[in-house]
């Protein structure tokens, strides 16, 4: 890591847990390789520190990411909020630009991204079965709806949560599934998990794949040390299956483009990752 002197821009993650997150490692490689003056930190805050550190570090220059639970409390304070931000509600990068606080939902291109990269191509015309609402959800949802997939639909334990969320960003592409027989029997191209099931060792798969007639393939958004039970579960029936690492990597190499102007060096990003995840952390 290069020396730090008074000119090094300082970025951060925010939430609350946050001492678990890996962006600190993949950032840090990645300002190194690229040869940046940059530091990145983790910081544990409440949401009203939040909001003065994103208004502190984005005037002095810097920036940062904001995680759970705080990304829609993030997007409130923007002067400059991006269409993502606008369409999904929630703000995961932030940056002062010309005396402004500006954001992005970074997790909107970087879904889009790994997709395209595991796919080998667009998911236009896909029917797509997405479980889970939340803010995940919403990200991937509004990448597939501009991606024009076919058909989303979506499966949550909460069906009203889930109907907010077909109304906000869907249009008439994104249907609801009023209970889990809705899917028995489903002919789908792209099964995508966004609910944190998996995280746990304890923790039931997100859906039994062997209820529906078909899946052409898998994208678990959880990630860890090895793949999956979901990833390994659709392996074990012949799907096509990645977890959410690569969604990581891209989402932070969206973020380093905003707060730096150049390509992010994925490559490197992709390593840091990789490193950590074989000493068994987790972000």
């Amino acid at each position: 890591m290069s020396p730090l002197t008074a000119q090094t821009r300082v970025f951060v993650i925010l939430g609350d847990p946050v001492e678990h997150s890996l962006s600190p490692v993949i950032q840090n490689a990645a300002f190194q390789e690229a040869g940046v003056d940059g530091a990145y930190v983790a910081l544990h805050c409440d949401a009203d520190r939040m909001v003065g550190f994103m208004l502190g570090l984005g005037g002095a220059g810097g920036g940062g990411n904001v995680t759970l639970p705080h990304k829609e409390k993030a997007a409130s304070v923007l002067d400059k909020p991006s269409e993502a931000v606008r369409r999904t509600g929630a703000c995961n990068t932030f940056w002062g630009e010309d005396g402004k606080l500006c954001g992005d939902n970074t997790d909107v291109e970087g879904f889009g991204r790994a997709l395209r990269n595991f796919l080998g191509g667009s998911p236009a015309g896909y029917r797509v079965l997405m479980l889970g609402a939340g803010g995940a959800a919403r990200a991937a949802l509004l990448s597939l709806v501009d991606a024009q997939a076919e058909d989303v639909l979506l499966l949550n334990r909460t069906v009203e949560r889930a109907r907010a969320v077909a109304r906000r960003i869907g249009g008439d592409r994104v249907r609801v599934a009023e209970s889990r027989s809705d899917v028995d029997a489903g002919d789908f191209d792209l099964v995508v998990n966004t609910t944190r099931l998996g995280l746990g060792s304890d923790d039931e798969l997100p859906l039994d794949l062997e209820r529906l007639s078909r899946a052409g393939a898998v994208i678990d958004l959880v990630y860890g040390p090895g793949q999956t039970p979901f990833v390994t579960a659709a392996k074990r029936l012949g799907i096509p299956a990645v977890d959410g690492g690569e969604m990581l990597v891209h989402q932070g190499a969206v973020s380093f483009e905003r707060w730096w102007g150049e390509p992010a060096p994925i490559d490197a990003m992709r390593r840091a990752l990789e490193a950590a995840l074989s000493g068994h952390s987790r972000a």
